[in-house]
């Protein structure tokens, strides 16, 4: 087993290859003690973007599965049944319950249940969430004929997910406001449609998982990648110093006083080896990846916050954990 003393294991990006640290060889014949793994593994949120969108983590010894089960495994509430009573619209039913399907809901999924067999048609107060949308295009009465903007002629010519209407089931609307269960965004533009065009939809939206659709999943984007490591060899001033800082992405290198480089924050690099292609540049730079140490970039739909995300994901996978182990024992 590695000692406590030892280096981070990285990843040399060289002008051509990829090459391990020596130091690293024969790590995989280590035994696993999951005692070591809890004392290397660190979580530390380093950004939030707006509340409740985007956050990133950097975070020690990675779990692939994290991410997969933030993708697949963490509910959310989405549209399931559309019924369409009328659509005079030049969208196709099928494509319009689509895209009813996929507007983000602002519901909390903790706060209800899942729909099971036993459920009956219309749901309940527990499992169910029900909307409407009934809107109508009319010409305006006042308007010219020399007019040719459309918002001046046609009254609802397009519709917004702003237009839907929140019908409580039992007791709903005592517990949740109309702004914590619909729609996340109000103009997300659903159709455009002209005098006698009508939508009449009744929405029916539940608690599901991304695994069975990708309207369920919580997140937009769920990535990872490895720290980046950038190491100066030696001083860069001059001209050099800003050829140097046009290699990497903005952020990564400096420029101070002195016009000497230095590295301001190597954890923007994006995997340049841009450096390499200049002769008087390419031995200053020493390029590395720490190779178990993951930086998270979670993008949330908006229901719930990345970090409530991502908690939720430990919940998930420590409870499957659980379930293996139970049935390992029952053999």
């Amino acid at each position: 087993m590695a000692t406590k003393t030892r280096k981070e294991p990285l990843l040399y990006m060289e002008e051509y290859r990829v090459k391990q640290d020596p130091q690293d060889y024969g790590l995989a014949d280590d035994v696993f003690s999951i005692q070591a793994f809890k004392e290397k593994l660190h979580i530390k949120i380093k950004r939030r973007g707006r509340p409740g969108v985007r956050s990133d983590w950097r975070v020690s010894r990675h779990c692939k599965c994290l991410r997969r089960m933030m993708l697949s495994d963490v509910p959310s509430m989405a549209i399931e049944k559309v019924y369409i009573y009328n659509n005079t619209s030049i969208i196709q039913d099928e494509v319009l319950a689509h895209r009813m399907g996929l507007l983000p809901l602002r519901a909390d999924p903790r706060l209800f249940a899942y729909r099971t067999e036993e459920s009956t048609e219309a749901g309940t107060e527990q499992d169910t969430l029900e909307f409407e949308l009934k809107v109508k295009c009319s010409r305006r009465r006042d308007a010219g004929k020399d007019q040719s903007n459309f918002d001046d002629i046609y009254k609802n010519h397009k519709v917004y997910s702003g237009h839907l209407k929140w019908l409580p089931k039992g007791k709903q609307a005592q517990i949740y406001s109309e702004s914590a269960v619909n729609c996340i965004h109000d103009d997300i533009l659903i159709a455009q449609l002209r005098p006698g065009h009508e939508l009449d939809l009744r929405l029916v939206a539940v608690k599901g998982l991304g695994r069975d659709h990708a309207k369920f999943s919580p997140v937009a984007t769920a990535t990872y990648r490895l720290l980046p490591l950038i190491k100066l060899n030696r001083e860069v001033t001059g001209k050099d110093a800003y050829l140097l800082q046009n290699c990497f992405s903005p952020g990564v290198i400096g420029i101070d006083e002195n016009e000497t480089a230095y590295v301001k924050d190597a954890r923007y690099d994006t995997c340049s080896r841009n450096v390499y292609r200049y002769p008087q540049l390419n031995d200053a730079v020493t390029l590395a990846r720490i190779r178990d140490h993951y930086i998270f970039s979670v993008e949330s739909v908006g229901a719930l916050k990345p970090d409530v995300i991502f908690l939720e994901a430990v919940k998930v996978l420590k409870r499957k954990c659980r379930a293996l182990i139970d049935e390992i024992e029952a053999e």
